[in-house]
């Protein structure tokens, strides 16, 4: 291959780009070598010292590897490991600012070194072997039942909040079944359901959250559980309305259908915390995941709901890890209830907020309109996905395409697979259909810059 001639930005940077988009488009496969750091300096006309600097961030990167007088290869996917949506989400060249990841601020999150201190003192020595005691200590279940949106039969914590998604579905549908999701939606979500030999129909979201019509058609193509995020929807930034919330239960109650609610990012949003277990309470198994508000490694998520699910839920999960750390749940305790920590997570609410705020008025001044929404990720429509990826690497960002978190590929007949150009073009949609994710969460000051470059990237 004629590397050079693909090579439009000869900086460092621009180059390791192209190899890692040729890697990513299958033209540069694993084994296949490298041209030496003097040949290509010369073909491009720049000095070997920057092709080593490419060179160099894609071996940082695991895309490449040197092998002295063998020659620069490429590697196996660094990230062969992942389920493929979470694959395609992971992969890209390096960036100066990865606005890619879907994850909190870490500058924002409660410091852990001192309520793991407290909890090392404090924590009582009757949950350090215990066995076949409640999983959730009755601290953290207290917390969690008096701030639930309505009132669960049974209340549990498992190991985040995809893992609370799985047990649920494992309990309540078998092989073959068909699951309503949201279109736009969560790759990772996408991948669980293949994994578990599931159907996805997909239902289509306006500004309100799912659309009842959209629903409707969905439970009349069998679909039998619902998966859905009642707010900072990922990736639009969609919630939930009280009069949404109870058009959807109507339509809910002419279909037998259990929901499973993924409020993953309840503690840092802005939104209310609307809930259709406050009108089906018996029929809505509620996930409230603390990753991004007190820090993805803690990996706890609360998981209330029904007895005939819960139940089962636990009995289950008592055969394989048996319960969620107690010391995390001590740990999360303490972050729930001390004042610094409290105001930490009330602190990067407002900043994220803030931040949403910026960058909206920002590409509202280059011409482009976005939804407000809530959370930590934008969605952006562009007029071509490929072209604003490419764009945005030649600038030194890195954003999420917008492909993997499309959910109408191989839907069942019946579904609404139109995902959001027929719903809100402008807000949630672009004239083309075509969108990438903006992690908001993490542009700081430089705002007026990420703004220009997005806008440019999604430009014709």
């Amino acid at each position: 291959m004629d590397l050079a001639s693909h090579v439009d930005d000869r900086s460092p940077r621009g180059i390791a780009a192209t190899v890692a988009r040729l890697v990513r488009g299958g033209d540069l496969r694993p084994g296949d070598r490298l041209p030496t750091v003097r040949h290509l300096a010369a073909d491009l006309g720049v000095s070997p010292a920057t092709v080593s600097g490419a060179w160099q961030a894609l071996s940082a990167v695991g895309i490449v590897i040197s092998r002295g007088r063998a020659g620069t290869v490429v590697l196996p996917p660094p990230a062969s490991w992942l389920p493929p949506r979470y694959r395609d989400l992971a992969g890209g060249a390096p960036a100066r600012l990865d606005l890619s990841t879907g994850t909190p601020d870490p500058d924002l999150l409660p410091l852990i070194g001192p309520a793991l201190s407290r909890v090392a003192l404090q924590r009582p020595a009757a949950d350090a072997g215990a066995y076949v005691t409640s999983p959730v200590v009755p601290a953290l279940e207290l917390l969690l039942r008096d701030s639930w949106p309505f009132a669960p039969q049974r209340i549990t914590v498992v190991d985040g909040a995809l893992d609370a998604i799985s047990r649920t579905l494992e309990r309540v549908a078998g092989y073959g079944s068909r699951v309503a999701v949201e279109d736009p939606g969560f790759p990772p979500l996408f991948d669980l359901l293949d994994q578990l030999g599931l159907e996805r129909v997909p239902v289509t979201l306006d500004r309100h959250g799912m659309r009842p019509d959209a629903l409707d058609r969905a439970l009349d193509a069998d679909a039998r559980v619902v998966v859905l995020q009642p707010r900072a929807h990922n990736p639009t930034g969609v919630s939930m309305t009280s009069t949404r919330a109870r058009e959807l239960a109507a339509v809910l109650r002419r279909h037998d259908a259990l929901v499973v609610e993924d409020d993953h990012s309840g503690e840092i949003a802005s939104a209310r915390d609307v809930s259709l277990g406050s009108l089906l309470p018996d029929r809505v198994v509620h996930v409230r995941s603390y990753s991004k508000s007190h820090g993805p490694d803690l990996r706890i998520a609360a998981v209330g709901g029904p007895a005939s699910v819960l139940d089962g839920l636990v009995a289950r999960r008592m055969l394989g890890p048996g319960w969620t750390s107690r010391l995390l749940q001590h740990v999360l305790v303490d972050l729930l209830t001390d004042t610094t920590a409290i105001e930490a997570v009330a602190h990067a609410r407002r900043v994220y907020f803030a931040r949403r705020r910026a960058l909206r008025d920002t590409l509202a001044g280059h011409g482009i309109t976005i939804d407000p929404g809530d959370g930590i990720n934008v969605w952006l429509p562009v007029n071509d996905e490929r072209t604003a990826l490419l764009r945005l690497e030649a600038a030194g960002i890195r954003v999420a395409p917008g492909s993997p978190f499309s959910a109408d590929d191989g839907a069942p007949p019946g579904s609404d697979a139109s995902s959001l150009t027929d719903a809100a073009h402008g807000a949630l949609g672009s004239p083309t259909g075509q969108h990438v994710r903006v992690t908001v969460g993490h542009v700081g000051a430089d705002v007026e810059e990420v703004g220009r470059a997005l806008a440019l990237a999604a430009a014709p």
